[in-house]
């Protein structure tokens, strides 16, 4: 590999031969493999209802209509997060709050989330969108106290977090079964923990909320079950439909799960115990009561200390053909973010994004090429 990225996918023979098998068909798509696999990931995931889609962002469009969010409606999500879930909740015309992170693991916490209600004085609230950054679920309990309270829905963005685990009541509940939530939504893009090539993955336990996602993800048909040439529209909606091909493709690495994990979590072992220079590097705390898909290793480094900046960091590494990455630009700092702000509000986002990182970790990424990384990390620290 000349190249080291970020991450990347793992496609091995049986991938290839389960897809090729899908070709065979009678139906490429709405056929038996979509319906295998979101049979067999509810049941992976322990929750009532699975429903595919074609992106992680048409999960959170189809999470959002679901719930019949509408212009003005209040919608608080981190600021430290992937645009879809902003981008869907401003194309449906919210009000969207941001609030701000913990600067070590870049997360909303509880605490932030109701310093953002109360500083702003929110009153009524639809939805808040948790977000487990690099697929380490953080505070899934504290959160559901808040809705219960509050009385909003709680939607997962688990984009990160496909095999990941939390503890409750003496046992390790899966992201996704949403126990503690109204909705998940995942991501299976290549560099997540499984792929389908492109492809996202929504979950409940509400029968209203299956119907409608049903409904919207295919431009809001209702098909007539006596007579297939008879259908109606009652709701103008997207063509969110994932093929057989990819559904194909998701089921044969849906058997490799926590293979893929495991390795990451190697991986992630690895450089917690070889990155450290005088005190220099902040590691992400050890989990703790969790089970992390370990979607991405985050690190935070002190950059004024060292005086120097991230950006040359990453300049340093990318002539070593070292491509590491930062998840993610804070949502107020873009073009597309108009209303006014508090920076001061945002101190947690403002440190995270300042000094942190992801390395790569990826499935068969070898040691070898760990060591360089690390090489290469601590010469540029030292020099």
């Amino acid at each position: 590999m000349n190249i080291i990225p970020y991450g990347r996918q793992f496609i091995d023979s049986n991938d290839i031969r389960e897809v090729s098998r899908s070709l065979k068909q009678n139906l490429i798509t709405t056929g038996n493999y979509v319906k295998k696999f979101e049979n067999k990931i509810s049941k992976f995931l322990k929750v009532k209802y699975a429903l595919s889609c074609n992106s992680g962002t048409a999960a959170l469009h189809l999470a959002f209509m679901a719930i019949n969010l509408k212009k003005n409606d209040v919608v608080i999500m981190p600021a430290i997060n992937f645009i879809a879930s902003y981008s869907m909740a401003k194309f449906m015309n919210a009000k969207i709050y941001l609030a701000d992170v913990d600067s070590l693991t870049g997360q909303m916490t509880p605490k932030t989330l109701l310093n953002c209600i109360n500083k702003n004085k929110i009153k009524k609230i639809k939805a808040i969108v948790t977000m487990y950054l690099g697929g380490y679920p953080e505070n899934v309990i504290e959160f559901y106290k808040i809705k219960k309270k509050y009385k909003f829905y709680l939607i997962e963005d688990a984009c990160h977090a496909l095999g990941a685990k939390y503890f409750y009541n003496k046992k390790y509940i899966p992201i996704g079964s949403c126990k503690h939530s109204d909705i998940a939504t995942f991501s299976l893009h290549p560099v997540k923990t499984i792929t389908s090539g492109e492809g996202g993955l929504v979950t409940t336990n509400n029968r209203l909320i299956y119907n409608q996602i049903s409904l919207l993800r295919s431009h809001g048909i209702e098909k007539n079950k006596k007579f297939h040439w008879k259908y109606n529209i009652s709701k103008p909606s997207f063509n969110y439909r994932l093929s057989d091909l990819n559904c194909a493709l998701a089921l044969s690495q849906l058997k490799k799960t926590y293979k893929f994990i495991n390795y990451r979590k190697r991986i992630y072992d690895f450089y917690r115990r070889h990155l450290k220079i005088n005190h220099i590097f902040i590691n992400m705390k050890k989990y703790h009561k969790i089970m992390p898909s370990f979607h991405l290793y985050l690190l935070s480094i002190n950059f004024k200390k060292i005086k120097k900046k991230k950006s040359e960091l990453l300049k340093f590494l990318k002539k070593e053909n070292i491509f590491c990455q930062f998840h993610y630009i804070p949502i107020y700092k873009f073009r597309l973010f108009r209303e006014k702000i508090n920076l001061n509000s945002f101190l947690g986002s403002k440190n995270y994004f300042q000094n942190n990182i992801s390395l790569p970790i990826f499935f068969n990424l070898k040691f070898f090429l760990l060591k360089k990384i690390i090489k290469k990390i601590n010469t540029f620290i030292k020099t």
